[in-house]
């Protein structure tokens, strides 16, 4: 097993993928470990929707329709399995909205990095229609409910280079209290 520090230096997004995807019980193993991620009064103000076979037609279909389109959209086809990742507000909570949106974040950033270390090509998906009505009626969502995308999972193709991205200058990011 890698450390948490060299499967967050090898992680990468894969915009191309295999027929391959994690089984549910791998995807719910993982998913018990993202979702330990920092959460302020235990919350859990996320949810995940599994997609696979036709749910990614009738995704298509909405895709569409949200983008004033006919037919069905070509793109959730390109991988295997997606994971809608769902920000669950509560309203009764102390705890500020955007902190609980972070958190729906931080699940799905883990995610797709255990997803990675596991041997999975995985690539986040958003865009215009993200937020649409038709795409929260696909979704089933609810009122306190946003969709933050998709994670794109499938297999890591064995002909393509995992193509590392560049590391970054950490000194840059990085100040003093002013």
């Amino acid at each position: 097993m890698t450390s948490a520090y060299e499967a967050a230096r090898a992680r990468r997004s894969w915009s191309r993928v295999t027929d391959e995807a994690p089984s549910h019980d791998e995807l719910v193993r993982i998913v018990s470990a993202a979702g330990r991620v920092a959460d302020h009064s235990s919350l859990r103000p996320w949810r995940l929707i599994e997609l696979r076979g036709d749910d990614r037609m009738r995704l298509g279909r909405a895709l569409n329709k949200a983008e004033g389109k006919r037919g069905i959209s070509t793109k959730p086809g390109r991988a295997p399995l997606l994971i809608a990742v769902v920000a669950s507000y509560s309203k009764k909570s102390k705890v500020p909205r955007w902190e609980q949106e972070a958190v729906a974040s931080g699940v799905a950033h883990m995610l797709s990095l255990l997803l990675d270390e596991a041997g999975w090509g995985v690539f986040w998906r958003t865009g215009s229609a993200t937020r649409s009505k038709p795409i929260a009626k696909a979704h089933k969502l609810g009122k306190r409910e946003e969709l933050l995308g998709w994670l794109c999972v499938g297999g890591k193709p064995l002909d393509r280079d995992s193509g590392r991205r560049k590391t970054i200058d950490a000194e840059a990011f990085i100040s003093r209290m002013p």
